[in-house]
């Protein structure tokens, strides 16, 4: 008996101890419900998820300014990480991109939970078998080590959180076209490897106070290709709206409003043009889905609506795989023969639906500060009711689809960002005259200040012009049958919004740089007009129509120059060429 006990005592204390429960709370849970993750604190979770999970990969996708790297991680139910098999599996693409502003920081603490989620959690586990995550855990990195605590002047939490602008203060959701960032340029690249089916970017709103936590701007109907547009209209907004709703999150469209106040006069669609996130998506036949929770909410119900709604997208895009997949392959296909495309737009105001909205009565008070009135949104008097949603977009200006481009090679910073987008480029292999169409900016408007780096044009005025152009071996000749064709228009025609042109890419073109001395003008001048007589009647019908001009010896003169040979034919020409 003694020599059992004994035993049993042995056996007793040489047990191993039992091991506690690994503990996944993320910071944000192990936090007081207003606190967000550092950028150190996110990137060490996921590379614990990366360590214990093989379904997750934690990568460097690239370069940012700040010098740090570009993470991605990707959540792949059979842990295959390679996009061309994925896809080949039939694979859809839900594409999450958090922290672009890292002072609206909710994506990034519901992203943490969701990748636990989504490998711990057997029912959610399951749509990985036809879904593949791909997260940016922060994408403006510069901005989320600048962390503060008082930028966010009207935001009610979390207690410290990054700062909008970039390592160059640069707002990155300005920045998919003209790609100034290394963070765009990363970006460009980690799109296109992965050419997802769906996009979201995670933000916070500033503007009115309403009752929703959380409201959306999809990608906007009429700028989508119309196959994409009727699946978004028909199929997946309505199964997130519905959601969302029995998640008794209610959903709005995203607040943006003409009036004093969102009932005053409707809420208006927001049109996102290239230069943003979910505008440049489109041109690749993604639908883009921005979410935007409320400043004025509590940091806590923020986060936890972000993550309601990207397990419910994920959920219905593992649903409806079938009817995305269908409505993505025809798109493309349908791009490849779209013969007009549009190069802007305006908004509608004579169509309209109506919404049912939840607001709170906007009033007013004498101002503490100034005495005159000011507004204020009064909670204790909520109401719902129908406004109306303006949302119809119409074309200002369209082009016909040309055949190709040719691109000089001397504008190597064109051609780089076009690479990124996926574009492909064939380099002459000869010296070569080329036959097409050239444009020559008759009239264009600059921005007095600078926006986001540049100095923005708009209002372009075209005088397009037949002719034949040399170019050098190397030059790019660039055919529009690939799928970047709608990119290489919204890029490469100058009318178009975000046009590198519009961005100033090709401003040299704009400035003379041969002119004359007056007194030695004068004499040839009036050789040319004795050699050329349709050319007097053309300055003397001027002169008698003109004024001014009639009145102005130099405005005759550099009239002259320019019909003359001696004007440089480079001057504000349009440097690439369609090719018809």
């Amino acid at each position: 008996m003694l020599l059992l006990t004994s035993l049993l005592s042995l056996l007793t204390f040489s047990a191993p101890a039992a091991q506690a429960p690994t503990d996944w709370r993320t910071p944000f849970e192990l936090g007081n419900g207003n606190t967000t993750a550092t950028y150190d604190e996110c990137l060490a979770y996921y590379q614990r998820l990366d360590a214990a999970y093989p379904e997750i990969q934690l990568r460097e996708a690239g370069t940012t300014d700040s010098g740090r790297p570009l993470h991605v991680v990707v959540v792949s139910g059979d842990g295959d990480m390679d996009p061309a098999s994925l896809r080949a599996k039939g694979r859809r693409v839900v594409f999450i991109q958090n922290g672009i502003h890292p002072g609206e920081p909710e994506g990034i603490d519901a992203s943490l939970m969701l990748a636990r989620d989504y490998v711990q959690n057997k029912a959610l586990r399951r749509q990985l078998a036809d879904v593949v995550l791909v997260i940016i855990p922060i994408y403006n990195v510069g901005g989320a080590l600048n962390r503060n605590t008082s930028t966010r002047t009207n935001q009610n939490g979390p207690e410290s959180y990054g700062f909008r602008g970039n390592a160059r203060n640069l707002d990155l959701n300005r920045d998919y076209i003209k790609q100034d960032s290394r963070n765009a340029r990363s970006f460009a690249a980690l799109f296109q490897r992965w050419q997802p089916d769906v996009y979201v970017d995670t933000h916070t709103s500033n503007g009115a106070d309403y009752q929703y936590t959380l409201t959306l701007i999809a990608t906007q109907k009429d700028k989508l290709h119309p196959a994409l547009s009727q699946y978004m209209q028909r199929e997946l907004l309505p199964a997130l709206y519905g959601g969302m709703d029995r998640k008794k999150w209610y959903l709005a469209p995203y607040i943006d409003f003409a009036g004093r106040t969102p009932d005053a006069r409707g809420l208006l669609g927001f049109l996102e043009t290239p230069r943003y996130s979910t505008g440049y998506t489109t041109l690749f036949n993604t639908i883009g889905f921005v979410t935007e929770t409320h400043m004025l909410k509590a940091y806590t119900p923020r986060v936890r609506a972000t993550y309601d709604f990207l397990s419910l997208l994920i959920g219905t895009v593992q649903r409806q795989k079938a009817a995305l997949a269908a409505a993505r392959t025809e798109a493309l296909r349908l791009s490849q023969q779209q013969q007009e495309f549009a190069l802007g737009w305006r908004l509608d105001t004579t169509r309209a639906e109506q919404f049912t909205f939840r607001g709170y009565a906007g009033k007013t008070k004498p101002s503490e500060v100034s005495g005159q009135p000011r507004l204020y949104y009064d909670r204790q008097a909520p109401y719902v009711r129908p406004i109306p949603y303006y949302n119809t977009f119409v074309p200002t200006t369209t082009v016909q689809r040309p055949r190709a481009y040719v691109l000089p090679q001397a504008w190597g910073e064109v051609a780089e960002r076009l690479r990124l987008s996926g574009v492909q480029l064939r380099a002459l292999s000869a010296d070569t005259v080329i036959n097409g169409e050239t444009y020559y900016i008759a009239d264009y408007k600059t921005s007095p200040r600078p926006y986001e780096g540049h100095y923005l044009h708009s209002g372009v005025q075209l005088r397009p012009v037949r002719q034949s152009r040399q170019f050098l071996r190397g030059d790019y000749y660039i055919s529009l049958a690939q799928p970047a064709a709608r990119y290489l228009i919204e890029t490469l025609e100058p009318q178009a919004t975000d046009s590198f042109f519009a961005w100033g890419f090709f401003d040299s073109v704009l400035q003379q740089k041969e002119y004359f001395s007056d007194y030695v003008f004068e004499d040839l001048a009036a050789q040319l007009l004795r050699q050329k007589p349709e050319l007097r009647a053309q300055l003397t019908q001027k002169q008698q129509t003109d004024p001014a001009f009639a009145a102005s010896g130099p405005a005759q003169l550099d009239w002259l120059y320019r019909q003359s040979d001696h004007y440089e034919p480079s001057h504000l020409r349009y440097p690439v060429l369609r090719v018809l």
